[in-house]
């Protein structure tokens, strides 16, 4: 049987969650028989980029898709497909902007079109405007990811998620949907003392209480509180670290947050890293704030760390795979955050690899799987 190809389709391959959990696969995969390539929208080079030349796949590029003018894009993406006939399978990582690349997929007669679900958002209401958490761009944004998941339905052939708050949140409770877990290589992760004294060392913090953080410097994070937070625990007690791990737009402003708080000579702003699960090793509390996430692949990794994590309550509980997790709410004050952490941080690590094998998110069975499902698509 010759090797197939799939396209996964992506905005940009920089190291965010979903783009980390299908390099788990594609690094798993056996790429003699299935080879990933990315069609991606934006003309910059993504972090993972070189990573995917050295593995055999190709990256396409187009132009950033205008939810309110696309016809430009489909003419774009119409010729895109008539030159390349080699795909039987798309799988959409979009979200709601999956209804644009699968339209087109669909008009060129693509058999397998897979829309992924990755996130879930809470409803936009007059609250939402009035609390001002979020900027009214975001919000506005928000407004137009719910009018545009209706329309996924027109054009997926098959609908995966992340989990199951996810997958109803996109297509609705009565569609049945596979389930991809955003599976790790847990032995990678796993608590180990040397390397965990090697970067306190490195880092110059061997007797101090490190806080982490690993996500885009987007405002679904919400790394403004996170500062808060931060601030706040300062003040109950000075011997604490904040590493912040990742890039992105609002990565500056958060630089300048932390000099207007007094807190920046404790914050540490680490930028894209290739050595997170080491990284891991350096923390000794996780603190996971977000506004809205899908299932977060970097909580599955912080509990393979056997790190103690303190994470917003509106993610979902399917990531609750250890005692190492607690949820709280994002409505209470950051001193309460600050209170919680003084109570939690420092605690024994301990080894949880067997834990996440044994729920499913170690990446060699999930590979498995994956692989088999891309294949039965090849033979229809």
């Amino acid at each position: 049987m010759s090797m197939m190809r799939v396209l996964q389709v992506f905005t940009v391959m920089d190291r965010g969650g979903a783009e980390s959990m299908i390099m788990n696969y594609y690094r798993s995969i056996d790429r003699d028989k299935v080879q990933f390539d990315f069609l991606v929208h934006r003309k910059e080079k993504g972090a993972f980029d070189e990573e995917i030349d050295s593995l055999g796949g190709k990256i396409f590029r187009m132009n950033p898709i205008s939810p309110f003018f696309p016809n430009k894009y489909y003419e774009e993406l119409r010729k895109f497909f008539k030159e390349h006939t080699e795909y039987t399978v798309v799988h959409s990582h979009l979200n709601t902007f999956s209804c644009f690349p699968l339209k087109i997929a669909k008009e060129c007669n693509i058999p397998c079109r897979i829309a992924h679900a990755h996130i879930a958002l809470d409803k936009v209401s007059l609250g939402t405007f009035f609390a001002q958490k979020e900027s009214l761009k975001e919000i506005l944004k928000k407004v137009v990811k719910f009018r545009l998941k209706k329309r996924i339905k027109n054009d997926a052939t098959h609908y995966f998620s992340c989990g199951e708050k996810a997958g109803k949140w996109l297509f609705g409770s009565t569609t049945s949907f596979i389930m991809m877990n955003n599976a790790i290589d847990a032995k990678k992760f796993s608590y180990n003392k040397v390397t965990a004294a090697e970067y306190k060392k490195e880092f110059n913090v061997e007797d101090e209480i490190i806080i982490g953080h690993v996500g885009r410097f987007s405002s679904q994070k919400n790394h403004a509180f996170l500062l808060q937070i931060f601030a706040a625990l300062l003040k109950k007690n000075a011997n604490y670290q904040l590493v912040l791990i990742g890039d992105g737009p609002l990565k500056n402003a958060m630089e300048k947050e932390a000099k207007n708080l007094s807190i920046d000579k404790q914050v540490h702003f680490l930028g894209v890293r290739t050595d997170i699960p080491q990284l891991y090793q350096l923390l000794d509390l996780f603190v996971f704030p977000s506004f809205y996430e899908g299932l977060p692949v970097t909580l599955i990794e912080a509990q393979a760390a056997g790190l103690k994590i303190l994470a917003s309550d509106t993610i979902t509980k399917e990531v609750h795979l250890t005692d190492d997790i607690a949820f709280l709410s994002i409505e209470k004050p950051a001193e309460f955050w600050a209170d919680t952490i003084l109570e939690t941080a420092p605690s024994e690590k301990k080894d949880n690899t067997e834990l996440i094998v044994d729920k499913h998110y170690d990446i060699v069975s999930n590979t498995q799987k994956m692989q088999e499902f891309y294949l039965q698509q090849s033979s229809i």
